[in-house]
């Protein structure tokens, strides 16, 4: 079902899926689900939920503030603290849900998401489990990764962007992933066709993000908190990461306590398409199942309605 829950000044959006027989008598575990940068829940988040609920787990996928038909102004500005927040009230909303036990809730992120598993990991011990897929674990790391001329060429939209806020205007927007040679925060030859092919047909995805959303990326570093992390975390790591150094991710992800770290050949947007994906989600689901133990047999909910 369609669902929005409070978030600072505004609102996020998301979907709940049930496994049959879920209710205020039959609670059931459930993992809240958030994508990468600039990415909205549509853009293969589904596919890992449906998987999760047939296993019997409940599942809430959200979008954060200020992107897709979530609420939130200025849109299309990136602020890791305000995904943080959203991230805090998703799991504030599914642990008040009625057919949901508080007591057994586990989170799920990739990309930047993934980083953001690591940092809301660290900071909510009362969880059951988190995945991290293809984490975002330094901003400075990946701007190197980016390259030297690449970070530089946004200084231009960053500086105007930052006086249009002060101005009170609308953000300037660089494009999230684009070609090699161009302007983009994502310009690695598989980012542009690795994010459209995500898109699923009739979407009409933002392919921008505001200048200065580049300056908390590069100020987040999400994994110096693993060693904090005191739950089991299953941290999914693709040996060919375009975006998000693996080795990297890595030697952080080996500081988390109860950390299980495994590889993956797939690149940073194969991981939710084809073989890649069914390896991965099995993986991902035998885990979170092993912490959430679910006790319903259930099968997949479609989103449909609205619960505000």
């Amino acid at each position: 079902m369609d669902v929005t829950f409070r978030s600072g000044d505004s609102y996020c959006a998301g979907w709940l899926y049930l496994p049959e027989g879920a209710s205020a008598d039959q609670r059931v575990p459930l993992v809240v689900l958030g994508h990468g940068l600039g990415a909205t829940r549509e853009l293969g988040l589904d596919r890992y939920a449906e998987r999760f609920v047939e296993a019997g787990l409940g599942a809430l996928v959200f979008t954060y503030r200020g992107l897709g038909d979530s609420g939130g102004e200025p849109r299309q500005v990136l602020s890791m603290p305000k995904q943080l927040a959203d991230w805090d009230a998703a799991i504030e909303h599914a642990r008040s849900r009625p057919e949901v036990d508080p007591e057994r809730v586990a989170i799920w992120g990739s990309s930047i998401g993934g980083g953001h598993a690591i940092e809301v990991a660290s900071r909510h011990p009362e969880l059951c489990a988190a995945v991290s897929q293809c984490p975002f674990t330094d901003g400075i790391v990946s701007a190197k990764a980016l390259g030297v001329g690449e970070v530089l060429s946004m200084t231009g939209p960053i500086m105007r962007d930052l006086v249009a806020a002060a101005l009170g205007r609308r953000p300037v927007t660089v494009p999230i992933a684009a070609n090699p040679g161009e302007r983009g925060f994502m310009v690695a030859p598989d980012a542009l066709p690795g994010m459209l092919a995500l898109v699923p047909p009739g979407h009409d995805w933002v392919n921008e993000a505001a200048g200065r959303s580049l300056l908390s990326i590069l100020r987040y570093r999400p994994g110096r908190s693993a060693k904090r992390i005191a739950i089991p975390i299953l941290i999914c790591i693709s040996d060919n990461d375009t975006v998000t150094p693996g080795e990297v991710a890595d030697a952080y992800a080996r500081q988390a306590p109860l950390g299980d770290v495994r590889h993956y050949e797939a690149g940073h947007f194969g991981f939710y398409l084809g073989e890649a994906f069914e390896e991965l989600v099995t993986d991902q689901t035998e885990f979170l199942v092993s912490h959430l133990r679910p006790q319903l047999a259930g099968s997949t909910s479609q989103p449909t309605g609205l619960d505000s």
